[in-house]
């Protein structure tokens, strides 16, 4: 679509006319874009963006096409509640380095996407805008908290899509959706955060239809800044050369359901197994295999990890009664969860989450590749918070139930979502193919391998 642009073979105007008439026929349905801009305001930027081409002018590899931005990132001059009522009425004064990046690759921002309320739980929904649905069965969730992002592209409201990943936030909603969405490496993707020093597991990252279009949206993203002290050195457009990595003799492990640590609903694994196969087909060598440290203890140490983590932000919101009282159940329970938290049991939890850390990177100098599914649970019906058992136990907290994701984000390791299968249900479900830290470009040549072996799966559309 952008190189039809550029070519002049279509126009950025017919483009955004297209995908706002999609807008108007599928978002009242599923209600993943928000904020929409003045349509006739749109039309007027994309016929601008085509005087641009008609110009000769250098164009980025974005240019022409219409995007909607997570609803966690600033955008200038465009809505930014973060799901919360105390923020229903702002409006960002400045562009986030992820916008300024978009903005220089040529997009024209149409509007943002659905968040749960600061992006706390993997359900989108909140008191300002609402419910995210499925595109696959409205009934049911879309996962989140990029989860507005995930539904928009797959019901093809928009040609790409950003998200962000702490806990799952880009992995389950991609799985659910049946799209792909990449959580990198911290660093790959210069952030803005409250505090330049203390790195959260908190990153951003591409989502879309199919790995060449996630390429070239990484592309756009990642890279150092000079804002940013810890952003990693990282030459952008060299993700976007994918060659498929040859599977023959590679070795694999599958992570099933943690050696029983970690349970799984009816079909998950089932449909999990089956996508794993596909590489078994190429020829790599697949084994049930996990880290060689305690799951439990690695889950505490995510949980404590992040309640320090989600004060310092909500904080000022928490101090103020009047406020405190328009915060989500969850957002209070991880805020309170930090007071118990003195430096030392931080240091203690954070040198936890090392241990787990280097025993994923043992797993990955043992095997080329861990995979890992992206939920423990199908959709689940959008009026539900979250799911209180899963596989017969009774989830203790609002991200048990997201385990799977949040111990690989633990783990540091770029991890890549993509679409395994269908359920008995009809239902999808994803598998995250890891790799070690910083190896993006080995996440992306084995997916390249997958996409082309996995048609079966990846050609299904909603029908909506």
């Amino acid at each position: 679509m952008a190189a039809a642009i550029a070519a002049r073979q279509v126009s950025a105007a017919e483009v955004m006319t297209a995908h706002l008439d999609r807008i108007a026929a599928i978002n009242p349905q599923l209600n993943a874009i928000i904020g929409l801009r003045d349509p006739a305001v749109l039309i007027a930027e994309a016929q601008a963006a085509d005087r641009v081409v008609a110009s000769g002018a250098a164009l980025g590899p974005l240019h022409g096409l219409p995007h909607a931005v997570k609803d966690l990132e600033p955008v200038a001059g465009l809505v930014w509640t973060q799901g919360s009522p105390i923020l229903a009425q702002q409006v960002a004064a400045h562009d986030g380095i992820l916008a300024e990046r978009l903005r220089r690759a040529g997009v024209t921002f149409i509007g943002k996407t659905n968040v749960p309320e600061f992006g706390f739980g993997s359900h989108s929904y909140n008191p300002v805008w609402g419910v995210t649905r499925n595109p696959w069965n409205p009934a049911l969730s879309a996962g989140g908290s990029s989860g507005g992002a995930a539904a928009a592209l797959a019901a093809d409201m928009v040609p790409l899509a950003d998200g962000s990943d702490y806990g799952g936030s880009l992995r389950n909603p991609a799985g659910w959706n049946g799209v792909w969405g990449f959580r990198t490496s911290i660093g790959r993707i210069a952030r803005d955060t409250a505090d330049d020093w203390i790195p959260t597991p908190g990153v951003t990252g591409p989502m879309a239809r199919n790995l060449g279009d996630l390429a070239l949206l990484l592309s756009v993203m990642a890279g150092w800044d000079a804002r940013m002290p810890l952003a990693m050195e990282s030459d952008g457009a060299a993700l976007r050369h994918i060659q498929p990595e040859a599977m023959k003799g590679k070795r694999i492990a599958w992570s099933g359901d943690f050696g029983g640590a970690v349970p799984f609903d009816p079909g998950v694994l089932d449909t999990c197994a089956a996508a794993v196969n596909k590489f078994a087909a190429m020829g790599a060598h697949i084994d049930v295999a996990v880290p060689d440290f305690p799951v439990a203890q690695a889950w505490r140490a995510f949980v404590g990890l992040r309640h320090w983590h989600s004060g310092p932000g909500l904080l000022p919101y928490y101090n103020d009664p009047a406020r405190r009282a328009l915060l989500k159940p969850e957002a209070v329970w991880e805020i309170e969860g930090g007071f118990g938290l003195s430096a030392y049991n931080i240091a203690a939890l954070s040198a936890i989450q090392t241990q787990w850390s280097r025993a994923v990177a043992a797993l990955l100098r043992r095997y080329d590749y861990w995979i890992v599914p992206t939920a423990q649970v199908w959709p689940f019906a959008v009026e539900a918070h979250w799911p209180q058992v899963v596989g017969g136990k009774p989830m203790q907290t609002y991200h048990e139930w997201m385990q799977a994701v949040c111990l690989v984000t633990l783990s540091g390791c770029p991890a890549l979502a993509m679409p395994a299968g269908f359920g008995p249900g009809g239902l999808p479900m994803g598998i995250q193919i890891v790799a070690p830290v910083h190896g993006e470009a080995r996440c992306l040549a084995a997916a390249a391998a997958y996409e082309a072996a996995a048609s079966d799966c990846i050609a299904r559309r909603p029908m909506i």
